[in-house]
């Protein structure tokens, strides 16, 4: 494998062997290539990875800014446009579970949330939300789609009146949440 072309979901090696180095990630009990390129392995350090052009793929620990693409029972599907502020065209997305939330309504379709990446399993990128500085960045009101503006935790529509709840970001409302820290 070291010096072969590899290309985005290759097996470059088993989990127990080696960990995911550079333009690698891991994924259950595998290592796979995130990129089009040379495959390579470390002995030194026990890493296999791939030395190619890096596309930006969140890894675990990583701050992004997307949007909600979808919202299922249990879930969310969220299109990752930042990762740690700089912006990305790879249509990648994550999943955010919301099963233990106790929140009727965390964000829906079209929000701007910020979401900290936990990890890959099972090809998904998983993230979580449980923190005061990730949650919905943007909305607007879920009846007339117009403009809100924030009443203590909740929401209200400029110009319907609607009130609603969502896991509001510490960083609500303001207009730098790109360069979020």
């Amino acid at each position: 494998m070291d010096g072969q072309r590899v290309y985005p979901g290759d097996r470059l090696a088993s989990a127990e062997e080696y960990g995911a180095g550079d333009g690698a990630f891991g994924d259950g009990g595998a290592v796979l290539s995130a990129v089009v390129g040379t495959g390579s392995v470390s002995a030194e350090d026990r890493t296999v990875g791939a030395a190619g052009p890096q596309l930006p793929v969140p890894r675990a620990g990583d701050l992004i800014v997307g949007e909600v693409a979808a919202t299922l029972a249990s879930r969310m599907a969220v299109a990752i446009r930042y990762v740690n502020g700089r912006p990305v065209t790879n249509n990648v997305e994550c999943m955010l579970a919301t099963r233990n939330i106790r929140m009727r309504l965390i964000a829906l379709v079209g929000d701007i949330v910020a979401l900290r990446i936990t990890g890959t399993l099972n090809g998904d990128i998983h993230a979580t939300i449980g923190e005061p500085q990730l949650g919905v960045l943007f909305t607007r009101c879920r009846k007339c789609g117009g403009r809100v503006m924030l009443k203590r935790d909740v929401v209200k529509c400029v110009e319907c009146g609607w009130v609603d709840e969502r896991k509001l970001s510490s960083d609500y409302g303001k207009a730098g949440f790109i360069g979020l820290p």
